[in-house]
């Protein structure tokens, strides 16, 4: 018991340390995730040859799918913005509307977009257009990004084919029906409380204006508004990497898995895959169709890559971080005194998951672990909806993002903001979302009996 209260201190003791050294020593977070990492294996008694292997085996994990999909994602948005393409969506979006609708009307867009992606691919994607937003309206940064952000976060967290919901009505064997249908009657209304209401609050909190043409894909051609970028088929370039990964989605759960139509479908559900096909079409239908010459298109996505190298090293070291609390044991930990506490299933499952997510980083690995252990109780308690524990689990894995989650740093570094501002921001965004989908659950549970 000793030992373990000693873990517990030494994980809570390196993330107090990370903290100090961005926001007080200024220290750079990539080498700040580092010290704090190897520290922590050092301190914890593992040893430095192990304690490196544990953090390069979490920094390559981490970058492994997310350094293809942010790259792609980049070039597919160096191509949006350098043809014009991202000005005529953004045109359609915003119009002649109020600036306050640009909230709502940007939230919607994210979360449907956001259905069949991974958060970081729609996130990559979504962000070239805050910025011509922002720019189109003269807003603050964080007025549309805030809720782009809070839409597809809560598709991630909430809806399947995402991992972590897909993963919580896998351990439950709850109906995915259900499971979509009850997630999106709780998803709309974080959507919005998350998202536009909750932007209004936070503006207190969002600082100086960041630099607008510094923002992912570079800044907007001289004269995006005399742009040949055609609207239909910048919206199509968006569009293919959901549309492949939806078609991809649907078509593997209605054939055989040893057919050569799954093999088919299981590619078209790929993002990797999915955002070169969109690459390619954007390259020839925006560019090429559009009039630029092969070197203006090279130089596109050149201004789409350049600002990657400092964001895939934050991903890679907050992957290396994650790594080390669990090679320390401490999602173990927490797990086998979680099964002592006498509370609601329910209840249970959310403060489980969102006690590993605040611990470990990843909203996956929180549902994984946290479904794990809470499932077997569903025996003991038959008059529960695993399509609630589902959502539970689901909902408390997205709670307190931090500075060992990767999506805190894309946000932080996507739109410029110092730590203290993403804590401010995005944390309490997140929270947010985490306890109405905590509240949307309980008042189901509630009203299904």
């Amino acid at each position: 018991m000793r030992g373990e209260v000693a873990t517990i201190a030494m994980a809570v003791g390196a993330i107090v340390v990370l903290i100090f050294l961005i926001v007080r020593v200024r220290l750079s977070p990539f080498v700040a995730l580092t010290l704090s990492a190897l520290g922590l294996g050092l301190v914890a008694g593992v040893t430095p040859e192990h304690s490196i292997d544990s953090f390069t085996k979490g920094f390559g994990g981490a970058l492994a799918h997310t350094g293809p999909v942010v790259g792609l994602g980049a070039v597919l948005g160096g191509i949006l913005i350098g043809t014009g393409g991202a000005d005529r969506i953004a045109n359609a979006f915003v119009g002649k509307r109020p600036l306050w609708l640009a909230p709502w009307t940007i939230c919607a867009a994210a979360l449907l977009v956001g259905m069949p992606h991974l958060f970081d691919v729609s996130f990559i994607m979504l962000a070239p257009l805050v910025y011509t937003i922002a720019r189109r309206t003269g807003s603050h940064l964080l007025y549309i990004g805030l809720p782009v952000a809070a839409g597809l976060y809560v598709s991630h967290g909430l809806l399947p084919p995402h991992p972590a919901p897909t993963q919580a009505v896998s351990a439950y064997h709850a109906n995915t029906g259900l499971t979509l249908l009850y997630g999106l009657t709780i998803a709309i209304p974080s959507a919005i409380l998350c998202g536009p209401l909750f932007t209004l609050v936070a503006r207190r909190f969002f600082g100086p204006a960041p630099d607008l043409s510094a923002g992912p894909g570079g800044t907007r051609g001289e004269d995006t508004r005399e742009s040949t970028a055609s609207l239909p088929w910048s919206v199509v370039s968006l569009l293919i990497p959901p549309g492949l990964m939806l078609t991809g989605t649907v078509g593997m759960s209605h054939v055989a898995k040893n057919s050569a139509m799954f093999v088919f479908f299981q590619a078209l559900n790929d993002p990797i895959l999915s955002l070169l096909a969109a690459v390619v079409f954007a390259w020839f239908a925006l560019g090429v169709r559009g009039g630029h010459a092969l070197a203006a298109m090279q130089k596109m996505v050149g201004k789409g890559i350049a600002p990657l190298s400092t964001i895939l090293l934050i991903l890679g070291a907050g992957g290396g971080f994650s790594q080390m609390l669990k090679s320390i044991h401490l999602d173990t930990i927490i797990v086998e005194h979680s099964t002592h506490w006498a509370i609601s299933p329910l209840l249970l499952a959310w403060a489980l998951a969102a006690l590993l997510r605040i611990c470990v980083g990843s909203a996956t690995v929180a549902t994984v672990a946290a479904s794990g252990i809470v499932a077997p109780l569903l025996v003991a308690h038959p008059g529960v909806s695993p399509e609630l524990m589902a959502l539970a689990t689901a909902s408390g894995a997205v709670m307190l993002s931090h500075v060992n989650d990767s999506g805190f740093w894309l946000f932080k570094e996507y739109f410029q903001l110092s730590v203290p501002q993403t804590l401010r921001t995005w944390t309490l965004m997140l929270s947010l979302q985490s306890l109405v989908g905590l509240a949307g659950v309980m008042l189901l549970s509630t009203l299904i009996g």
